[in-house]
């Protein structure tokens, strides 16, 4: 543990609590969360003190929702046990091991937890990943805010989802192993894949029109958006230009690279 994280008070689930009504999370609604609890901690509870603070925000008639996908594309998903992608952190793969949490069946999972959690989660492997039936897409249609939480738009799914609106030119080859008949099977996809670092263009774009809510959520900088204004602000730069969240040639980022020689092959 870090000098800094050593002197950090250890905020309670009341203070984080505080903090997210504050931010403007809606009782009720359906909330989407992308965090870094490293960026986080310390809380009462750790990550599941996290999880019980976010709930107890949204309250009965709301419905939480994180990314839950598996890290591998070469072994086929189990819902109840494969664990979550090291890369979403540990909130997240606390949170689906919760009583109660659903998880789609497929290896784009999400996990939920409230009376939206079906609508969410439910429907079959989505390809590509974050396509307009897939749980970040079914999170659009139900209205739902997205909480960056000490992550940043590189983070943020749905500005996946505005590209497939957009019918961006780009799809890079892609493939996930799923079971058939009770065998591995090997499905091939194009996804509108790359570095997602030009993502952060959303932060401008949202904070000129005043659609994103910033604070302090335990000793985090937060975002909260409604997913509708990510997607209908990334479309207007889209339609400006399909290519804008790609890196130019001249910044030599081989994934952004392979996006682009995919748009102009197609």
């Amino acid at each position: 543990m870090s000098e800094r994280e050593d002197t950090r008070k250890e905020l309670t689930r009341n203070e984080v609590m505080a903090q997210l009504r504050a931010l403007g999370v809606r009782p009720g609604g359906v909330l989407l969360v992308h965090t870094s609890f490293r960026a986080v901690r310390p809380v009462e509870g750790g990550p599941a003190g996290l999880i019980e603070a976010l709930r107890a925000v949204l309250g009965p008639e709301g419905t939480l929702v994180t990314p839950s996908w598996t890290g591998s594309d070469e072994e086929p998903f189990d819902p109840k046990s494969t664990p979550a992608s090291p890369d979403l952190g540990v909130v997240p793969d606390t949170f689906w091991r919760l009583p109660g949490v659903m998880r789609s069946g497929h290896a784009f999972a999400f996990a939920a937890a409230g009376p939206k959690a079906h609508e969410v989660t439910a429907g079959p492997l989505p390809t590509p990943p974050h396509a307009p039936e897939s749980p970040v897409g079914h999170v659009c249609e139900l209205d739902g805010q997205v909480l960056l939480l000490g992550v940043g738009h590189d983070a943020d799914t749905t500005l996946h989802l505005a590209e497939l609106f957009a019918g961006v030119p780009y799809g890079v080859p892609r493939h996930i192993t799923v079971l058939q008949d009770g065998r591995p099977a090997r499905v091939e996809y194009l996804e509108n894949d790359h570095c997602c670092e030009r993502f952060a263009l959303a932060d401008t774009w949202l904070r000129e029109r005043g659609l994103q809510s910033e604070g302090t959520v335990g000793h985090a900088h937060a975002r909260l958006i409604r997913s509708r204004d990510i997607v209908a602000v990334a479309l207007e730069q889209l339609e400006k230009d399909p290519l804008v969240f790609l890196h130019p040639p001249s910044a030599k980022c081989d994934e952004c690279d392979e996006a682009r020689r995919s748009a102009a092959d197609r």
